[in-house]
């Protein structure tokens, strides 16, 4: 990777002016000595809005022009996921660092693709999973971590939250297999990387999928049942059928010394937190919880930062490329069961714990 350590301003460029992009707009206000110089959107009305609403130099309508002429460190991909692979493998291939919001494609082949090309061009790979930041979360993350659980016996993810036919028909990728993916994949992709981020490998899974509400290609409805090579269950309930509004998006860990639930509409309060022994990080609980604007939390600024710090050689990755896969695999395994009604084993190799 060219080393810009030293360089005064960090240069970014972003594709795609959709719903989660002013997450990034609004973080990069306040992350200092970088900058999005540019950004771009096939409509070019939502690119030139997005630069008059977050100060932004310049727009493009095309992405592989704003490559072509900006001279960029990295570029955020906010567009549908279908296309995060090839627009990360293009910038990768100029060597540009690249950071893709969830999930980092929609198959296996091209997200291996995307990794070998960012690591043959010597450029970083960042998928973006802001919910590893939220406050609550990183408290049970640590709680995990001393072992206060004990053995780990079972642990859920659950979303519960409402999507009306409205928000598939605003563009035409969404609720498609070739762009989107379904509620698993696109709604709750993050849980499915909080839960195995949290307990650890999995070996296999089974699941159910159904369209019960919507006119749409992909499923709203979903379970799914994880076993861990660490011989914890999981249990995963997807569903965008809530009525009338988001209700929950939560985790749940249970073990032998504990019980912890985090709850609220997206993970960002705790709502239960027992342990058998007493810990200074008990005194903390209160001071975790937050009311999100919306179900993508505040994560986003915390996760930028870090991408900010890795390029400068001040930092670890918080996600990359290899570890935002890990989440994919287990979304695809469970699509695969709920077209087959079997049980699907995950490779070994493929879910090592980070």
């Amino acid at each position: 990777m060219k080393d810009i350590s030293k360089m005064k301003n960090l240069k970014f460029g972003l594709i795609g002016c959709g719903r989660i992009s002013a997450k990034h707009f609004e973080a990069f206000r306040q992350i200092k000595n970088a900058q999005i110089i540019a950004c771009c959107d096939i409509i070019q009305a939502k690119a030139r809005q997005a630069a008059r609403e977050f100060d932004i130099p310049r727009t493009y309508s095309n992405y592989l022009e704003m490559l072509e002429k900006e001279i960029l460190d990295a570029v955020i991909i906010c567009t549908p996921s279908g296309l995060h692979p090839e627009m990360g493998v293009t910038a990768a291939n100029r060597k540009i660092n690249v950071v893709t919001e969830k999930p980092m494609a929609i198959d296996l082949e091209s997200a291996d693709k995307l990794i070998n090309t960012c690591e043959n061009n010597d450029v970083k790979l960042f998928v973006v999973k802001q919910n590893r930041l939220n406050p609550p979360v990183q408290l049970l993350k640590r709680a995990i971590d001393k072992g206060r659980f004990g053995r780990i016996f079972s642990a859920n993810a659950t979303v519960r939250w409402s999507r009306p036919q409205s928000y598939y028909d605003q563009a035409e990728w969404r609720g498609t297999w070739k762009y989107d993916g379904g509620a698993f994949m696109n709604q709750a992709s993050h849980y499915f990387d909080l839960i195995q981020w949290l307990i650890g490998p999995v070996e296999s899974v089974m699941a159910i999928t159904a369209t019960l509400n919507h006119d749409i290609e992909t499923e709203d409805e979903g379970a799914g049942i994880i076993k861990f090579i660490n011989g914890a269950i999981g249990v995963v309930e997807v569903t965008m059928n809530i009525f009338p509004r988001n209700l929950e998006g939560s985790i749940t860990v249970m073990g032998e010394n504990g019980t912890v639930k985090v709850g609220g509409i997206a993970v960002n309060k705790i709502q239960n937190w027992e342990f058998k022994d007493y810990d200074d990080d008990d005194k903390l609980v209160e001071s975790t919880a937050a009311e999100p604007i919306s179900v993508y939390g505040s994560g986003h600024l915390g996760y930028l930062q870090n991408v900010v710090d890795v390029l400068r050689h001040n930092a670890e990755p918080g996600t990359d490329g290899r570890s935002g896969k890990k989440s994919l695999e287990i979304i695809l395994a469970m699509y695969q069961s709920a077209r087959l009604g079997k049980r699907i084993f995950l490779s070994d190799n493929n879910q090592q714990r980070g």
